[in-house]
């Protein structure tokens, strides 16, 4: 019997119709996409198969992810191989020069802060100029109150490593100016999540 490699995320089955239906709204009708930390590739998997037209390219640091990545993915012509990728290399080897857009879900509150600076630089050397990045997850904003299952959850990470937890959109923003990117557009999503669209100043 053929050993079945696909890792399921139950978060991932709920969001990827929310994440999706502002992709489509905002990516032209074509183009390459590079997605970072890719997980158990089912985002890969619905959003390769929902906009036919993108090239898109997962990646992720674990090889069980990337088995996993590889198996949602079977049978599209549109997904890539994923690549094995810490964002906190410089180059990022295997991975297009230029890409149309980047999305990342659910990495930063898992990795110390430097992967947040990591990731933005590699996107500062990789982007299109009139490309987009797409950050989504749960983050701490001035003036707005953080729910209490986010804030329970920020707790449970630091508890796990005290390098985790749900980082501010203020200090995500900051970095991202530094390096040339800012952000355009915010969307709440369900479970208290945000999706964050930066593009180059």
């Amino acid at each position: 019997m053929v050993q079945d490699l696909r890792q399921h995320s139950p978060a991932a089955q709920r969001n990827q119709g929310p994440i999706l239906e502002v992709l489509q709204r905002l990516l032209p009708p074509s183009g390459v996409m590079l997605e970072i930390a890719s997980g158990t590739g089912q985002h890969t998997a619905h959003f390769a198969s929902s906009l036919p037209a993108w090239q898109w390219h997962p990646s992720d640091a674990e090889s069980a992810a990337r088995n996993s990545i590889a198996a949602w993915c079977q049978g599209l012509g549109n997904a890539h191989a994923p690549v094995q990728l810490d964002v906190l290399d410089n180059p990022w080897p295997g991975v297009p020069a230029q890409v149309d857009a980047v999305f990342c879900a659910n990495m930063l509150h898992i990795a110390p802060p430097a992967c947040c600076a990591g990731l933005l630089a590699g996107v500062a050397r990789h982007l299109a100029p009139e490309g987009l990045l797409f950050l989504y997850g749960p983050f701490v904003e001035t003036g707005v109150a953080t729910a209490a299952s986010n804030l329970a959850f920020d707790a449970d990470l630091k508890r796990r490593n005290p390098s985790w937890g749900l980082r501010a959109l203020s200090d995500v923003a900051a970095v991202a100016s530094h390096h040339g990117l800012l952000l355009r557009e915010r969307y709440a999503r369900p479970a208290n999540n945000l999706l964050l669209v930066f593009a180059r100043s």
